[in-house]
C-alpha cells in the first residue's frame, strides 16, 4: 500500500502537472475511439501496451476477456459494451487474449474448479464454446498446445458473442464498426491479429518496420 500512495503523489506531482491541458480536456468528457477487451491479468496494460494516452482507450477486463452473449446473463460486460458504442460512438473493438493465461488454463479443467472456485467455475461457461471446440478438434495436442490454442480460439468465440449484440449487429451491418482479434505474448511483447482470410493469426498491417 506504501507504494500505491507513494505512486498518487508521484502521479499528481510529475505526470499530471505536465499535462494539465489533456486533464482539463477529459474534465469535459470522454471521447475514445477503441473498446479495448482484454484480460484483468496483472501482466497486461492496455495502455502501455499500445503506447496510448489516457482517454483513448475504453477499457473492459475480466478474468479470460469474456463477453457472455446476449440474453445469456444482465452483465456489466453487456452494459459497458452498450454503453460505449452507442454513448460514446466507439467505432472499434479489440478482444485481446494473451499467452499463458489462467483463466483458460481453468477453462482446460472446468470440472476441477467447481467446488474450489464455484463463482470461476460459473463464469467460464460462457466459453464453454470454445472449451468444447477445442476438446473434440485439437486432442492430439499437449497440454502446453492445447493452452496455446484455446487462447486463440477464445478470442473468435468472445468476437462471436458481441455479434449477438443488437447494437453491434446494427453498426456492424452499417459499416459504423470493426471488430479486431489480438493475442499478447507476455514472453515477447508480440502482438498477433487474427486475419479473417487465412485464418491465422499475423503481425498487425503497419506494425513491422
Amino acid at each position: 500500500m506504501k507504494k500505491l500512495i507513494r505512486g498518487l503523489r508521484e502521479f499528481k506531482s510529475n505526470y499530471f502537472s505536465t499535462h494539465l491541458e489533456l486533464f482539463e480536456q477529459l474534465s469535459n468528457g470522454q471521447r475514445p475511439r477503441v473498446l479495448f477487451i482484454t484480460c484483468s491479468d496483472s501482466r497486461i496494460n492496455p495502455n502501455l501496451l499500445t503506447q496510448t494516452e489516457v482517454g483513448e482507450l475504453f477499457i473492459i477486463r475480466n478474468a479470460g476477456n469474456i463477453i457472455p452473449p446476449f440474453g445469456a446473463t444482465n452483465s456489466g460486460e453487456g452494459a459497458t459494451l452498450e454503453y460505449a458504442i452507442h454513448s460514446l460512438e466507439i467505432e472499434q473493438i479489440v478482444v485481446c487474449g494473451h499467452t499463458h493465461c489462467g483463466a483458460m488454463k481453468g477453462l482446460l479443467q472446468l470440472g476441477k474448479l467447481q467446488e474450489e472456485m464455484p463463482l470461476m467455475y460459473d463464469w467460464l461457461k460462457y466459453a464453454e464454446a470454445t472449451r468444447r471446440l477445442v476438446k473434440e478438434n485439437y486432442s492430439n495436442h499437449t497440454d502446453r498446445d492445447l493452452l496455446e490454442i484455446i487462447v486463440a480460439e477464445n478470442v473468435l468465440t468472445q468476437i462471436e458473442n458481441l455479434k449477438t449484440y443488437p447494437v453491434v449487429h446494427s453498426r456492424l451491418y452499417q459499416g459504423r464498426l470493426k471488430i479486431y482479434g489480438w493475442i499478447y505474448h507476455l514472453e515477447t511483447g508480440e502482438v498477433l491479429a487474427y486475419d479473417p482470410v487465412t485464418h491465422a493469426y499475423v503481425p498487425p498491417p503497419g506494425s513491422t518496420p
